[in-house]
């Protein structure tokens, strides 16, 4: 198992290439204006001790050491030690819904964005308890299987996005009968299916599969993210989407299809606006439900794997250091640079 134990700190990578199209740019209008003194044979000739390549080599090996610093920060790890642990939990199966309906900001920062923070809760809140994850919008799709390394949990929550999926829809029935196959095969051990979503469902009949889970033995609660007033979906340009009448579309959270799929689950449904803790109801309900073995393969150790790296960004600045900007006399008769 390798993870980056401050994986937000990767998205300063992003400052690499915009630094490296910056130079680039800078060489560019640099040369631009050298050529407008003369030919640059002649201007080479008058300036002998100007290197051109000798900078280029330093910023590029400054650039190989920043990115080499950001990915020491966001320190890399791996699993050291490998153990089977024996748990009296329940396992948890979350179904969460990632069509574009989940983008509307009818609740802050919006829909989707809510249901990774309310998830991130949730998995701190676990204890001794095995989760997995579905996604959905026209399909379903498993996430995560069922798991107790829950830091692996966090990392896949924090990457859903409504773009994993292009079918769009809300195959909430689909994403059900998907979490109902994804359970172990051990009995006497509490099952339970949280499915997340606005409830906007147009694919299948999810109201019979949660009865079908629920005749297995399976819990299904539902939160149902959104307001009942809604919101306009952004289209990712500043806008919104627009039906074909040129008029936004207002996504509405369907609070009576989420009721009655939690009714014929078993289960409860809760609410998931600014101003509700629906989790904190969720795992009230869920600590109901008889609990019983798991046994799981979790990562008891991670060792630091940034050491490397370290050393090879000590290297690539010393030798940026060591590099003058402008020729040297002993070097410039082997041709390293221009």
């Amino acid at each position: 198992m390798f993870i980056f134990a401050n994986q937000y700190i990767l998205y300063c990578l992003i400052a690499v290439p915009v630094l490296a199209l910056l130079f680039i740019y800078c060489t560019y209008r640099r040369k631009a204006d050298l050529k407008k003194f003369g030919d640059m044979e002649l201007l080479k000739s008058l300036m002998p001790g100007v290197s051109y390549g000798r900078p280029q080599v330093k910023f590029y090996l400054a650039l190989l050491a920043l990115a080499g610093l950001i990915v020491v920060c966001a320190r890399p790890q791996s699993g050291a030690k490998l153990e089977t642990v024996k748990r009296r939990g329940l396992e948890t199966v979350v179904a969460m819904d990632v069509s574009n309906s989940m983008l509307a900001e009818d609740i802050a920062p919006n829909r989707l964005e809510k249901t990774k923070q309310m998830m991130q809760k949730f998995v701190d809140g676990l204890d001794n308890d095995k989760l997995g994850m579905v996604i959905f919008a026209g399909k379903a799709y498993t996430q995560l299987p069922l798991t107790a390394d829950y830091q692996a949990a966090k990392m896949y929550i924090s990457n859903i996005s409504t773009g994993l999926i292009r079918q769009q829809g809300t195959a909430i029935g689909g994403a059900i009968d998907l979490a109902m196959r994804s359970f172990s095969d051990k009995e006497e051990i509490g099952r339970s299916i949280v499915v997340i979503t606005d409830s906007e469902n147009h694919e299948d009949d999810a109201v019979a599969k949660a009865k079908e889970a629920y005749e297995k033995g399976i819990i299904v609660n539902v939160i149902g993210v959104g307001s009942l007033e809604g919101g306009p979906i952004p289209d990712g340009r500043g806008g919104f989407r627009k039906d074909k009448d040129g008029n936004p579309v207002v996504t509405k959270m369907n609070e009576a299809m989420g009721q009655q799929i939690a009714e014929a689950g078993g289960g409860v449904y809760v609410r998931a606006d600014n101003a509700t803790n629906a989790m904190k109801v969720l795992k009230e309900e869920m600590d109901k439900v008889a609990k019983g073995e798991t046994e799981s393969k979790v990562y008891s150790e991670y060792n630091e794997q940034y050491q490397i790296i370290a050393w090879v960004v000590l290297l690539l600045l010393l030798l940026e250091f060591c590099i003058l900007e402008r020729k040297n006399g002993f070097f410039a008769k082997f041709k390293l640079f221009d």
